[in-house]
């Protein structure tokens, strides 16, 4: 006995809505993605006060940040891996939980023993973004994909542009320990949210982990990073940074030669040198550098005294809010790069991503010294940023197996944390050799912050070159929007390649 056909619906009858968890499950993401980024930004506000909170030396205190830069770092390609490999829904929750762990380590100690133990775990949060946009390729139809991988994208600016005013309110006029009682209960929220509204995704790649390529990525990353993040307080010709960086490429050199003959291996590196995946990287470092340096020197300008004949003498509140509109800006103008990646392809947006980030630091060069320039001008640079850092995903998802988006999203945001820590390192190194005395302290000079901008602005130029030679942007029209309704056909295409 046949099934009785469907009954279709009426004319003019409207579709059933989503169920309220479908529905919630871009913004559950997002906001995790949000937290992720204000969790790593919390701390800096604390920085100048906790030797004195601590009774830990002034370089102690900076392993608060170093810690979970080293282990956002390392982890973001192994949990990318491990959620291909065994859920990215279940991999993502576990990061979110080690990272609410690590706030609640924070509230309850004063130890800086532990509170750099406890940093290190929230630097597993870095993987929240990959994965997450992984899980919105495999859940979401074609034609609502490019708008929410790139508010995914966005949601690293738009939270390090809220964590800074939100902590630096919480310093100034309560306790330190109840900023991270706050993160903390957002964090248990957003395990929560996750596990209930995110489903697990089906698609998989198994096989067994490649434990020893993941130390072997772990040492050498932490060598370079290391070496990259301490060199100004060590000294660039010290034996301790020559030694890691000479360990960094014996390191790395091994493990590139492990991952060619591994089985099933942390990173497929046949699939990193297309020049359409390696190329992508390459923009990604480039554009982390010129992104960073607008964070770090606007910062630092504005709050510089006005004895200096440039600085603002703003305090650290006042200075957060300045650069608040660049986050608003990111979560606006993330539909519009999603926009222009489907009408021109991802590849045409990361190009100009990186020249706005470059007319934003000309226009810093033709005027740092009135607020509201300067608020213009980073603000230029995050509306760049959000269109490169939007593109950047989608650029890596039409062009890996979706087998494997995870983890070369996660290399792609590795690239990205390696050009921020490079360009923390090559900013300070430009700040120390241009500054001046004033009352016995040596202070930047204009000079010095210009130098760095167009440093920063150069990267954003070289970023844009990159990004113009990715070859093979998907075909325009009915064709691309067939590929994307067919990931299938094209990761089976892409593994025969």
């Amino acid at each position: 006995m046949g099934h009785p056909a469907p009954i279709p619906p009426p004319p003019g009858t409207a579709p059933a809505a989503a169920p309220l968890r479908d529905r919630l499950t871009i913004p559950v993401l997002a906001s995790g993605g949000i937290l992720m980024a204000v969790m790593q930004t919390v701390v800096v506000p604390l920085l100048p006060d906790l030797p004195r909170l601590t009774g830990a030396s002034a370089a102690a205190v900076s392993w608060t940040v170093t810690a979970t830069l080293l282990a956002g770092a390392v982890l973001t390609p192994v949990l990318g891996r491990a959620g291909d490999m065994y859920g990215k829904r279940r991999v993502l929750t576990g990061a979110l939980a080690l990272m609410t762990v690590g706030s609640v380590l924070c509230a309850l100690s004063s130890d800086i023993g532990v509170l750099i133990a406890a940093r290190a775990l929230q630097g597993a949060a870095a993987s929240v973004v990959p994965l997450s946009i992984s899980i919105l390729r495999d859940e979401l139809p074609p034609e609502r994909r490019g708008s929410a991988v790139a508010l995914m994208s966005s949601t690293v600016g738009i939270g390090a542009a809220l964590g800074l005013p939100l902590a630096a309110l919480v310093v100034q006029y309560a306790d330190w320990h109840t900023m991270f009682w706050l993160t903390s209960a957002l964090g248990a929220l957003g395990v929560a949210a996750t596990w209930w509204a995110v489903k697990e995704s089906p698609v998989r790649e198994p096989g067994r982990f490649d434990t020893l390529g993941a130390l072997g990525l772990a040492a050498g990353l932490v060598s370079l990073l290391l070496g990259v993040s301490q060199g100004g307080t060590w000294g660039w010709g010290s034996p301790r940074v020559l030694g890691l960086f000479a360990a960094t490429v014996v390191v790395l050199v091994l493990w590139w030669w492990q991952q060619l003959r591994a089985e099933r291996p942390l990173v497929d590196l046949r699939l990193v040198t297309r020049p359409r995946v390696g190329l992508s990287h390459v923009a990604a470092l480039l554009t982390g550098f010129a992104f960073y340096a607008n964070s770090l020197v606007t910062a630092q300008l504005v709050q510089a005294p006005k004895a200096t004949g440039y600085g603002l003498g703003l305090s650290i509140v006042a200075t957060g809010l300045c650069l608040l509109p660049g986050g608003v800006t990111m979560l606006l103008f993330s539909p519009l790069s999603a926009r222009i990646s489907a009408s021109r392809g991802p590849r045409i947006t990361l190009a100009l991503g990186a020249a706005v980030i470059a007319c934003g630091y000309a226009l810093r060069i033709a005027d740092s010294r009135d607020l509201w320039m300067i608020i213009l001008g980073a603000t230029v640079v995050a509306t760049g940023t959000t269109l490169a850092y939007s593109a950047l995903p989608t650029l890596i998802l039409r062009a890996v197996p979706a087998g494997q988006t995870a983890s070369a999203n996660g290399v792609n945001v590795l690239m990205r944390t390696i050009g921020q820590a490079t360009s923390s390192a090559a900013v300070a190194a430009v700040l120390v050799h241009h500054s001046s005395p004033l009352g016995g302290i040596p202070v930047p000079t204009l000079h010095g912050y210009l130098l760095a901008f167009a440093m920063a602005g150069a990267v954003a130029l070289a970023a844009c070159a990159a990004a113009l030679t990715i070859p093979g942007d998907a075909p325009s029209g009915g064709t691309r929007r067939a590929r994307e309704a067919a990931p299938g056909a094209r990761d089976e295409a892409l593994e025969g390649a």
